[in-house]
Order: structure tokens, then C-alpha cells, then sequence
């Protein structure tokens, strides 16, 4: 076993894993965070997008004592108590889900996305972005729709909350 100590969701955790774990089982198995989703075993689906100092990554490709002092953020930790964040909110507005399962990596995918590359996102831009991110039930259209309305409502002054970290 090896010890692990890092800040989900702007809370400490810590505790003994083996040092095979990934992320994303002790987010799942460990902390009982199950909004990150395991799809394909391969990280090529993106359902398990998580950020990691602030930056996306995929949590079924790093170990969990990798993240050790890390701030990690999850989709539990994107909204405001019972205030959706504006990417979650857009996703709902827009119908950018059917079933939902790739929802939670698409939207820290899109979050990541804007702090990367900014408010003004065109649909080639999106769909670019989206490429490691796999939806087996829609054409793609909302969820594109959803991250550009997303994209705009986390501007300054448009009335979203500012990029989250971790560490807040």
C-alpha cells in the first residue's frame, strides 16, 4: 500500500492505496465521487476527464499516487452548491445529453476548453476539441450548441461564475 494525500473538490483526502490504483478508481471506489465515469479502459471515450491542477486530463490514464499534493476537480465539484455552473447549465438548457453518461467528461472538457481558447468558441473549434471525448447516443449538434452557450455565459460579466480551481 501507499499513502496518498490531495485536494478534491477543495477538500483534503488522504489515505492507503495500492500504487496500481488510477484516479479515477479511488475518485469512484475510494472517495465515492461516481460522476467520473470509466467507459472504455483504453482512454479513448473521455468520460472520465477530471482537472488536475487545473488543466483537463483523463483520470484512467494517471495513478493515484501520481496525483500526490494535487488539486483535483471533479464534476461534483464544478457547481456551486445548488447552482449549476454555466456549462452545466447550457448543457441543460441546450440539450447537450441524452443519456448522460459522457455528459460529466464533455462538460470538464468544454470548462478546460474555454480556459484554454477563450468565450468565443465556433463549432469547428468545438468539435476539434471534443475529438477525445466520445458520445455513443447523440450527432454531436447540442452538445456543440451547449459548450458555445456555455463558452459565453463564463465570460466576465455575462453573469457566469469565474473559472474554477481545486483549490477554492
Amino acid at each position: 500500500m501507499a499513502a496518498v494525500a490531495m485536494t478534491v473538490n477543495g477538500k483534503a483526502v488522504s489515505g492507503d492505496v495500492d500504487p496500481r490504483t488510477l484516479l479515477v478508481q479511488y475518485l469512484r471506489d475510494t472517495l465515492r465521487l461516481t460522476g467520473t465515469h470509466v467507459a472504455c479502459d483504453t482512454s479513448q471515450c473521455g468520460a472520465c476527464v477530471v482537472h488536475l491542477g487545473g488543466e483537463a486530463i483523463k483520470s484512467c490514464t494517471i495513478l493515484a499516487v501520481q496525483c500526490q499534493g494535487a488539486d483535483i476537480l471533479t464534476i461534483e465539484g464544478l457547481a456551486n452548491g445548488a447552482e449549476l455552473h454555466p456549462m452545466q447549465a447550457a448543457f441543460r438548457e441546450h440539450h447537450g445529453l441524452q443519456c448522460g453518461f459522457c455528459t460529466p467528461g464533455m462538460i470538464m472538457t468544454a470548462v478546460d476548453m474555454v480556459r484554454r481558447l477563450g468565450h468565443e468558441l465556433d463549432d469547428h473549434t468545438i468539435r476539434e476539441e471534443l475529438e477525445g471525448n466520445l458520445c455513443r447516443c447523440t450527432g454531436y449538434h447540442n452538445i456543440v450548441k451547449s459548450i458555445a452557450a456555455g463558452a459565453r455565459a463564463m465570460a466576465p460579466g455575462a453573469g457566469g461564475e469565474p473559472l474554477r480551481v481545486a483549490a477554492e
